[in-house]
């Protein structure tokens, strides 16, 4: 339902809290807490899914949409808020405006969605056949009934989505080269580049950047190595 998926939206994509999500919706923190946690809408009463256009508010949406449009040409924060546009009508409508801040605040948050139109953006990610990436983690393992505490090198294929593993008691350059070739020729192949994260292995070429490429032949050899 569109009203759940809001408030789950402002919760888990834009990090807002409850009490923020609650006086921005106008709904009560109560409520606001039951959307997030309810997974199973099923059995959801026919009258909670009525769509809310706040007619008592019809005298002054139109002064409200007027200030929300004019509010694309601001600064993000000199836009205004709910609580402001509320202020602003109990002082230039005084007498008449008797809506409470909730009202109010609804229709804000559903008139800006509708104004500004937030779109998420997204970056394409697009992986190249022959490429992998490299990174060590931490791993405990036995050898000889021994159990010692050392890394595991990682290289991953993206565009195949397929991942392998080699267990090394170090995190250097030698410790590198030989799980790559270990995986590599196990798998009987090796990749065109490979990109990998430097965190203790030192590589002098890589000097200022947070990863690095390199080019692998089908023997699994690098430049040097």
């Amino acid at each position: 339902m569109t009203e759940q998926h809001d408030l789950r939206k402002l919760y888990f994509d834009e990090g807002k809290n409850i009490t923020e999500i609650s006086k921005e919706t106008g709904r009560d923190r109560k409520t606001v807490r039951v959307y997030l946690e309810k997974e199973d809408w099923n059995d959801v009463r026919r009258g909670c899914l009525a769509k809310v256009e706040f007619p008592k508010l019809d005298p002054f949406k139109a002064d409200i949409d007027t200030w929300l449009t004019e509010d694309k040409k601001a600064k993000r924060k000199q836009r205004h808020t709910a609580r402001r546009i509320y202020d602003r009508l109990v002082k230039e409508h005084m007498g008449t405006f008797t809506c409470s801040y909730r009202t109010v605040a609804g229709y804000v948050a559903k008139r800006k969605k509708e104004i500004f139109g937030q779109r998420p953006g997204y970056l394409p990610l697009e992986h190249i056949p022959g490429e992998a990436q490299a990174d060590f983690g931490d791993a405990e393992y036995y050898e000889n009934g021994r159990l010692y505490s050392g890394k595991y090198l990682n290289l991953s294929f993206p565009y195949s989505n397929k991942g392998y593993f080699q267990v090394s008691k170090g995190e250097n350059q030698e410790c590198l080269f030989e799980g790559l070739i270990a995986i590599f020729e196990h798998i009987e192949e090796g990749c065109k580049h490979l990109a990998y994260s430097q965190t203790r292995v030192h590589m002098p070429e890589a000097a200022g950047s947070g990863f690095r490429k390199v080019s692998i032949n089908a023997h699994g050899s690098a430049p040097g190595a």
